[in-house]
């Protein structure tokens, strides 16, 4: 009998389990569609809850990005800078690899004042994402990665990004606007690659 209970109790947790999964897969996917749309408000709630239920989400398989890295995020494009600081920081202890979650840190500490920091996690984190596309295109050219950047356009401005920081005299709005342009920019990559990679494979089933 209590091998039976215990076996019941097991299955229950796995249920409640997979339906927290779920429930956290599709909030962050409204939370992600919330900061497409300019809504940070509702993007903020969609990413709260998504890491009350499971902070330790991971959404996609290229970017790998933690359900910690979107709030962050989120908190920073409300202005609640000291928050998204302590959260993105966390999802960098999560994920060192989160080369988003790195540049809207930087973001964060040149709006908290701490510009030193913030232009090196800045420049880490858009190298980061740079050096991510061209080993998609790379090693993955004739599979998925032929569609992630496939005409350079984030990769070039990117460079161009960089040789700003670079320059002598750094124009901080100029640069801080940069940042928040590629963060949505990579963000809606992900999305733009996996429906062309959708299209060819019906395309190749349907000949």
């Amino acid at each position: 009998m209590k091998a039976v209970r215990l076996l019941a109790m097991c299955s229950l947790m796995g249920f409640l389990s997979a339906c927290a999964t779920v429930q956290t897969g599709g909030d962050v996917a409204q939370g992600r569609q919330a900061l497409f749309e300019g809504n940070n408000q509702a993007a903020l709630n969609y990413f709260q809850a998504a890491a009350q239920t499971d902070p330790n989400y991971v959404y996609g398989t290229e970017l790998r990005e933690g359900v910690l890295s979107y709030l962050g995020r989120a908190q920073y494009l409300n202005g609640n800078y000291p928050q998204a600081r302590q959260t993105l920081e966390r999802a960098l202890s999560q994920h060192r690899s989160d080369n988003v979650a790195r540049l809207y840190l930087g973001l964060t500490e040149v709006r908290l004042g701490d510009r030193q920091r913030g232009l090196r996690d800045i420049e880490n984190g858009m190298k980061g994402i740079a050096a991510l596309l061209n080993y998609l295109n790379t090693n993955f050219a004739y599979s998925f990665g032929q569609f992630w950047d496939p005409a350079g356009t984030i990769r070039a401005s990117i460079k161009t990004d960089l040789a700003m920081i670079k320059g002598a005299n750094t124009n901080w709005s100029q640069l801080i606007a940069a940042g928040e342009r590629l963060g949505i920019r990579i963000e809606e990559e992900e999305d733009k690659a996996r429906l062309q990679q959708q299209q060819q494979q019906e395309m190749e089933f349907s000949k």
